[in-house]
């Protein structure tokens, strides 16, 4: 992943527009092929650094994006020498960030460990930060394809002891592979690591000999109904259970947390001083926080203080259609058009009759966006981060002006939509930032109905279904139709309802050739007729004429990951 560099005081100390780079120091040329070769001269001591340079070009000057700092050979020697950091203080403690980091998780089977790495890994994904989730019950089934029972787990058991053991080297040693040769830089180490012995083990191995970050996560719950919960909703669709009825998965995989609790040595201030860690008590009734250091480890905290495993509802659905839909233009702040008054109606109707009283309604600060709620019953809050995408120079374009006025600019955009910014305005990268707070508080929330825009859907969604940054920015989110969302234990049920109501289309499909304009797009006509339906007046009318679709996300690797080992 990248990051912007960008000076935020000049030379006097007051604030200043211009980027770190002068733009007088780089080519006037769009391209970049050229970019890259006139460069490769002022960069050519500096390739360690400068891997994989992007950049965009905004109002005053260019930005240039580099991966994140990584440590020089020298300045490896010097750490290693140091017995940690290059400043002499004790390993694991470094908040420079390049130094990888690997957050341990910690706890009895049944516990959420599994639930809180997945959302952690799609949170710093999202995000930018380039993470992955090793889970040592899938290297165990690889190694032991065939589960017999619980007494694998039993401590007395040699051999079982013997294979977690190795199970654990061989997924370490993967974890410094990746770190090393893909660039990883955020590690979910998804394990019980119930023992002082295995954690140590980890701490010499990932911070003393490795010089990486090491942030133990514990996972505490005493409550029966929750573990029990856990065990019926996760346990009984595990590889491992796959010939066995409910009752006889809840049998042994609770003399399996047994055997667990014979050896538990919760995490322990006191015992173990060295340690950074986070304790989440019955899923997030407490948290105990301990020597926890840097950025990343902040933003993971901060993170889960906010996560909460109780079920609930998100409804995403863009503003009733626009007269600026109509013309085709993008961006501006028009005011909704016949049909979208009509959307706002039914729209009205579904919400109304949703019935649940602690149900949140959010829009952003867009007439659109208010208008199409404007039937809605109850409170409704206003989030200027829900705006759009700013398009800058292009607002209130169509495709067709934006691709005669900025050619070159129009084909960049459609190379990597993803980190394009517009002329003056924003791009996807930087619109996610700004939707990290509404992320956050998402999370705190049980039923929320967000109407928002077209870029922004994109994002949130890209966030719960865990896409890439080179899909999210071409995610149909079509008009007049509301995506409702229900996380669940490794994925997201998903829903799109479409109302009848008629609309045009305003996605445009990734083209094969960038900057490639289709015909429709430069005679800016309707993709869709915006035909009028009968209007309806109640809520049994308009169920009657709802087009639901159904399924859940869950990605293939996530129904190997089921159990820790």
């Amino acid at each position: 992943m990248y990051r912007e560099t960008r000076c935020t005081t000049c030379s006097n100390g007051s604030r200043s527009k211009q980027p770190l780079i002068h733009q007088s120091t780089l080519p006037v040329s769009h391209d970049a092929n050229h970019f890259s070769r006139s460069q490769s001269d002022a960069t050519a001591n500096n390739t360690y650094f400068l891997r994989k340079r992007k950049y965009s070009v905004v109002k005053f000057g260019y930005h240039v994006a580099i991966p994140l700092a990584r440590s020089t050979p020298e300045e490896s020697s010097l750490h290693e020498a140091c017995g940690g950091n290059t400043d002499g203080s004790s390993p694991g403690t470094s908040s420079s960030p390049g130094t990888p980091h690997v957050i341990a998780l910690v706890g009895l089977p049944a516990r959420g460990k599994t639930y809180i790495s997945k959302k952690l890994s799609r949170y710093l994904n999202w995000i930018g930060i380039n993470t992955r989730v090793f889970n040592l019950g899938e290297y165990r089934r690889k190694m032991v394809p065939q589960y017999v029972s619980h007494e694998l787990f039993n401590p007395s058991n040699e051999d079982g002891i013997k294979l977690r053991e190795q199970v654990c080297q061989d997924a370490a040693v993967d974890v410094v592979k990746w770190f090393q040769n893909e660039e990883g830089e955020v590690a979910v180490f998804d394990a019980t690591n119930t023992t002082r012995k295995r954690r140590q083990y980890l701490y010499e191995f990932f911070v003393e000999k490795h010089g990486c970050n090491l942030f133990f996560v514990e996972s505490v719950c005493d409550k029966e109904d929750i573990i029990e919960n856990n065990i019926k909703e996760v346990k009984t669709t595990s590889p491992d259970y796959m010939a066995c009825n409910e009752a006889e998965v809840l049998n042994d995989f609770k003399a399996r947390i047994k055997h667990y609790q014979e050896q538990y040595e919760t995490l322990d201030e006191a015992l173990e001083p060295d340690i950074s860690f986070l304790k989440i008590f019955n899923a997030g009734e407490k948290v105990l926080v301990h020597k926890h250091v840097g950025h990343i480890q902040s933003r993971i905290v901060y993170y889960l203080m906010n996560v909460h495993i109780k079920k609930r509802t998100i409804y995403l659905v863009r503003h009733g259609e626009s007269e600026f839909n109509v013309q085709g233009r993008i961006g501006g702040d028009s005011d909704l058009s016949e049909n979208g008054i009509e959307f706002a109606r039914q729209l009205a109707l579904f919400v109304n009759a949703l019935q649940k009283p602690k149900m949140k309604v959010w829009t952003s600060w867009m007439a659109r966006a208010i208008q199409t709620t404007k039937y809605i019953n109850g409170v409704q809050e206003r989030w200027k981060a829900l705006n759009e995408i700013d398009s800058g120079a292009c607002d209130g374009m169509t495709y067709a002006e934006i691709q005669e006025k900025f050619p070159e600019d129009f084909k960049e955009r459609d190379w990597d939509k993803f980190s394009y910014r517009y002329h003056r305005g924003e791009s996807y990268e930087d619109l996610i930032a700004r939707l990290e707070p509404v992320i956050m508080e998402l999370e705190r929330q049980e039923t929320v109905f967000v109407v928002a825009h077209q870029a922004v859907i994109r994002c949130l969604l890209g966030y719960y279904l865990e896409t890439s940054e080179e899909e999210l920015p071409w995610l149909d989110v079509p008009l007049h139709t509301v995506v409702k969302l229900e996380p669940v234990a490794y994925g997201c049920k998903v829903q799109h309802i479409r109302f009848p109501v008629g609309c045009v289309s305003t996605y445009r499909q990734k083209p094969e050739t960038p900057g490639q304009l289709e015909g429709k797009y430069v005679e800016n006509t309707p993709v869709v007729e915006a035909l009028r339906h009968s209007p309806i007046k109640d809520i049994d009318s308009l169920m009657l004429k709802l087009e639901i679709r159904e399924h859940t996300t869950i990605k293939p690797e996530d129904t190997a990951v089921k159990n820790g080992c």
